[in-house]
């Protein structure tokens, strides 16, 4: 199902009269046929903690159909720091049963649908049937080896996927739009009509390709353009992670351990030694015992610009993220790599 295309759903619903009063700014931002693309998207958010709870509130506002929201976790004391759908009373209930009303409250144009589920017990049959009239999937604080499952069973129903979330100071996003049609700006010359547009198209990859990808054709300027040092401990956590059955690092003597996991992964894809040959010991001592840890303006970053990008695949008016996104928050900077794709 494409992203553009109602497909099997039923007949697309029309903005109405009041719908056009609320969203006018954002239709005069970036038009109708966006805003109605939006107002019919059904999208599942998973794992509702710090980045989800930016996320949602974001999408939620600008206008989507419908919201799924899947978790099975009660709120806990850490929820309380980034996660502001939740309260001091709330702890111990269910997070979607608590956050229900509240994201309800922020547009009750949006219908919102809540799943206590376990991603990790779900079969991926399960998760197809979960999955059935969903537009889009983003999955949040996610570990790397469900991202790849779940981009498996998106992919065979060709369904767009979005994974986003932080280890304390980092933040990464990744997006796997499959062929992704939209509007971008004519840069072949300048006209005396104004700016134009034209259709582009990308082809996007799969995260398990994405992260197999060899950094030896990029050259030294771009390799430190991108900063893959950020890159490849965000997947030296992932790796750790999956080899510790989910857990993540948190205390100051597995940094070691992540240290050589995140020296593999530089010397396996081939990064460019002029640029980087092992990462920052300082960096990885700070990933070590803050990754299993959320800070609210990290959250707000990647959320926000996860949220961002969602609304730009749905509007198909804008370039979209291509196609793996990471940000420090030590420095306050982001940085796209262009992983495995044409």
């Amino acid at each position: 199902m494409s992203l553009h295309d109602p497909g099997s759903k039923s007949a697309p619903v029309l903005i109405t009269e009041d719908e056009g009063a609320l969203y006018d700014r954002q239709i005069r931002l970036w038009g109708l046929e966006a805003q109605q693309r939006m107002r019919n998207a059904t999208i599942a958010v998973f794992t509702l903690r710090g980045t989800a709870t930016e996320t949602i509130k974001n999408i939620v506002l600008a206008g989507i159909g419908k919201l799924v929201v899947v978790d099975d976790s009660d709120v806990a004391e850490e929820d309380l720091g980034a996660g502001f759908f939740f309260r001091d009373e709330d702890v111990g209930k269910k997070r979607v049963d608590v956050a229900r009303g509240r994201i309800e409250s922020l547009n009750p144009l949006v219908t919102v649908q809540t799943e206590q589920r376990s991603l990790l017990a779900t079969s991926d049959a399960d998760l197809a049937a979960l999955l059935e009239g969903v537009d889009l999937v983003c999955l949040t604080d996610t570990d790397r080896d469900t991202c790849i499952r779940v981009n498996k069973v998106c992919r065979e129903r060709s369904t767009p996927l979005y994974c986003g979330g932080t280890f304390g100071m980092l933040g990464y996003i990744f997006c796997d739009l499959l062929v992704h049609e939209y509007i971008a700006p004519d840069r072949s010359g300048v006209s005396k009509d104004g700016p134009k547009t034209v259709k582009a198209t990308a082809t996007y990859a799969f995260l398990d390709a994405a992260l197999k990808h060899s950094w030896s054709s990029i050259s030294r300027r771009q390799t430190r353009e991108i900063n893959p040092a950020a890159i490849f401990t965000v997947q030296g956590i992932w790796e750790y992670q999956s080899l510790h059955q989910g857990i993540l690092p948190t205390e100051p003597e597995h940094a070691d351990e992540l240290e050589k996991i995140a020296n593999d992964l530089v010397e396996r894809a081939g990064v460019n030694g002029q640029v980087l040959t092992t990462i920052p010991r300082e960096q990885i001592d700070v990933a070590a015992t803050t990754a299993a840890h959320e800070f609210s303006p990290v959250c707000a970053v990647v959320g926000g610009m996860l949220a961002q990008d969602i609304l730009k695949a749905l509007g198909a008016r804008e370039t979209p993220l291509a196609n793996f996104f990471v940000f420090d928050g030590a420095t306050g900077a982001g940085t796209v790599a262009r992983l495995a794709m044409p």
